[in-house]
């Protein structure tokens, strides 16, 4: 936990060195409270004593239990502040390290639970910032004036004191050893829930159409008993600690006045039984401010084994360095503008021993359109993926403009790319906040003229509101050829070198998709293109057609070119078009 804190900056510890000012001013004016009542069980109970004497004790008395209200109101504030402000900063510094992730990184921990990891891990370790550090300062400063305070009274009270001591912190070993492994276990299980919650939430269409609530409902069922089952195996055993001490606690009080009262007898005159039962009240004072020093530990005992859990699941965020890391360079070679060269290129994803391409070499000149087609699996989007680096090559060179796409800033050569992705992704907004997304702000011109390069006019045109008409979280609200055409408009609206789509025509039909390809072709001219796609029909007038088999290259040429000599595109095209189509 104490790992984590050292992301804390100047600011929050002078908040935090304020609240200890405040907590060692608190626990003073909580400890001077028995002296006052000592000073006036002696007075009550000497002859000729003034009521002044009384009533200005009892004042200070007053004094500082009201001193103490307000310094722990004030502490609070400050701890709350504290909290909530590191929190604040913790949360940005874990968005901005995930956001920096490369996909190996997000594949790693998952996405459920690096959302756990960034909400409810976080909030853990605001509550325990909240009130946890307040009582790791005031318990012990508390139990050990207490025990100085208590020292130069009666030996006897003093053993029974050391013995409820070792008996609740006995207790609190047992306890911590057994549900610290349990509160570990806890936020792994919350992982799984959120997982099972996400998949249900995202594919509630599916689960509907083949009525699958049923068995969903059980998946969901056995992750929630799962968590709650652990849940209650930690919170039991947690429980056990607040009845032992205040068992301890109320038995302690019980041997105070036990051995008091015999003492007191055994006492030579009225003088030195004054004296022991004014040290025994003032005792049993300090002992209860002792105990509940220790039930004040017993709460953060509560919390540190969660909270630990917590802080190593950020730490271990906030300590991943990314694999894709920043190059030096903003440009290519001089005179270069818009290429894109595979040198001997071989990629395996992470944590597998085969190769998903290999020996991947090709050069898309400037202008020049180049599509890949190939059977499901057989590495299409895996090769173009390595272009804006989502991945990095194992072996060989991805160039852009001539440079190897590792050399680039990633600023500098996501600039250079318009990008739309296999899986149309939209954002809660309007359709012009999604179409002119991005880092540079795009005039309403531009979205609307790339609104009408993808074919997306008249639908958009036709919405409320038009193009500040509203997207639903994900583009739930439009079909998924027009999450399609938005996704494409996005990247025409970059007006980059290099396209990428990323089978981007496929929710499209046959006259949308040529409709969609002249357009560009007219509008975008002397721009790059690499194209992902299944149909015959989307890349036969390309420049350059690759196609992939189990990672390789079978085929590489023109659409005629292709139908002569390569059998996989042959046994593709005729699978898709008649020969009258072919021809």
């Amino acid at each position: 936990m104490f790992k984590a804190l050292r992301y804390m900056r100047s600011r929050h510890w002078a908040i935090f060195g304020v609240s200890l000012i405040f907590v060692f001013l608190q626990v003073f004016l909580d400890l001077k409270i028995p002296d006052y009542m000592s000073t006036i069980t002696r007075l009550v109970k000497t002859e000729g004593s003034s009521m002044s004497e009384i009533w200005r004790s009892g004042g200070m008395m007053l004094l500082c239990a009201l001193g103490s209200m307000a310094v722990t109101i004030f502490s609070g504030f400050l701890s709350s502040l504290l909290a909530a402000t590191f929190s604040r900063d913790l949360r940005e510094r874990v968005f901005r390290r995930v956001e920096a992730f490369s996909m190996e990184e997000i594949d790693g921990f998952s996405t459920a639970s690096l959302i756990t990891r960034s909400t409810n891990d976080i909030t853990q370790i605001q509550m325990f910032v909240s009130r946890g550090l307040q009582m790791i300062v005031r318990a012990p400063i508390m139990a050990f004036w207490a025990i100085y305070k208590m020292s130069s009274r009666q030996w006897e009270w003093s053993g029974l004191t050391a013995l409820s001591v070792v008996m609740v912190v006995g207790v609190v070993v047992f306890v911590i050893r057994y549900a610290q492994p349990r509160f570990r276990r806890m936020q792994s299980l919350t992982d799984d829930l959120n997982k099972v919650t996400r998949e249900n939430m995202t594919g509630i269409r599916v689960i509907r159409a083949y009525n699958a609530e049923e068995y969903q409902q059980s998946k969901f069922d056995a992750a929630n008993e799962r968590l709650t089952r652990n849940a209650l195996q930690a919170r039991r055993a947690m429980q056990v600690m607040r009845p032992v001490t205040s068992f301890v606690n109320n038995g302690l009080t019980i041997g105070i006045y036990c051995v008091g009262a015999f003492l007191i007898a055994k006492a030579v005159g009225a003088g030195a039984q004054l004296a022991i039962f004014s040290d025994m009240v003032v005792f049993s004072t300090y002992a209860a401010k002792l105990l509940m020093a220790f039930m004040s530990l017993e709460m953060i005992f509560m919390m540190v084994p969660r909270v630990s859990v917590s802080a190593g699941r950020i730490n271990e965020v906030l300590e991943t360095q990314p694999k894709i890391l920043d190059g030096d360079r903003d440009e290519g070679e001089p005179g270069v503008r818009g290429t894109v060269e595979f040198r001997n290129v071989s990629f395996r994803y992470p944590g597998t021993q085969d190769d998903v391409l290999s020996d991947i070499s090709f050069k898309a000149e400037p202008g020049q359109t180049v599509a890949f087609i190939g059977a499901t699996g057989s590495g299409k989007s895996s090769l173009v993926n390595l272009v804006p680096r989502l991945y990095d090559a194992t072996a060989g060179q991805v160039l852009v403009d001539g440079v190897d796409v590792r050399e680039y800033k990633q600023e500098a050569l996501h600039n250079k790319l318009g990008y739309a992705p296999q899986k149309a992704v939209l954002f809660t907004g309007t359709v012009a906040s999604n179409v002119g997304y991005g880092d540079t702000p795009r005039t309403a011109e531009e979205i609307a003229e790339a609104v009408e390069i993808a074919q997306a006019k008249e639908f958009v045109e036709n919405m409320d509101l038009g193009y500040d008409g509203a997207i639903a979280r994900g583009g739930t609200n439009v079909s998924g050829g027009q999450k399609q055409r938005l996704s494409i408009a996005r990247a025409v609206a970059r007006r980059p070198e290099i396209y990428i789509f990323d089978d981007s025509f496929s929710a499209l039909d046959y006259r949308t998709d040529k409709a969609l390809r002249a357009a560009l072709k007219e509008k975008t001219a002397g721009t790059t293109t690499l194209i992902v796609a299944q149909r015959i029909g989307t890349i036969r007038d390309a420049d350059q057609i690759i196609v992939l088999e189990d990672g390789k290259i079978v085929g590489q040429g023109t659409h005629a070119e292709l139908m002569a000599s390569c059998p996989v595109y042959q046994e593709i095209a005729y699978t898709q078009l008649s020969e009258e189509d072919l021809k």
